[in-house]
């Protein structure tokens, strides 16, 4: 599985991102709260307000929040502030947090082990992607609560993610990475 930044404009069956979400939704979550939301978009109008609000937070970064070492690691990948794929790709999915839920009586209640939780579905959901015959872009734009209000996501939720999705485009090309060698990820006793 490899990341692309270049999607193709070619549609994708919206049971494929539903039936990928289910497999997300079966991950094991602390004392089972799963605490996850996915908001699936397509319609082309909040793509852009995604792309716009996204690409605002970006020129901050890249003109001095990052840093010139973070922006030196990044150099190799020929990222910028601009990110098309906010638009191109057919889907976007928006991964949100839930902090804490809330009851039917209006009361707070705890979730456990939130942000391992989340990070196993999401997984579980590109992974279901893959094995769909689609790419995906993880995208962490920081900070990235205009989620929140373009999605209409009430304050117990927090996006950690958008997942573009689609398939590559005929000219997608990744970037020349290796990734590191088992022996210096894995140790067995």
């Amino acid at each position: 599985r490899r990341t692309v930044r270049k999607f193709s404009e070619d549609s994708v069956d919206g049971q494929i991102i539903e039936n990928a979400i289910r497999v997300a939704a079966s991950a094991p979550s602390g004392a089972n709260m799963q605490p996850w939301h996915f908001v699936a978009i397509s319609d082309p109008k909040i793509k852009k307000e995604i792309r716009l609000a996204a690409e605002n937070v970006e020129n901050e970064f890249y003109k001095g929040k990052a840093g010139e070492k973070w922006l030196g690691d990044l150099k190799n990948l020929s990222t910028n502030a601009e990110k098309p794929f906010l638009e191109k790709a057919p889907w976007l999915i928006a991964v949100f947090v839930e902090k804490y839920r809330i009851d039917g009586k209006g009361e707070k209640k705890n979730n456990y082990y939130v942000s391992e939780s989340v990070g196993i579905a999401t997984g579980m959901l590109i992974t279901a992607f893959h094995l769909s015959g689609l790419a995906t872009l993880t995208y962490t734009p920081a900070p990235m609560n205009f989620l929140n209000t373009l999605l209409n996501r009430p304050s117990n939720e927090k996006p950690i993610m958008v997942l573009a999705c689609g398939y590559p485009a005929k000219n997608a090309t990744v970037p020349a990475i290796g990734k590191k060698p088992l022996d210096e990820i894995l140790t067995i006793l």
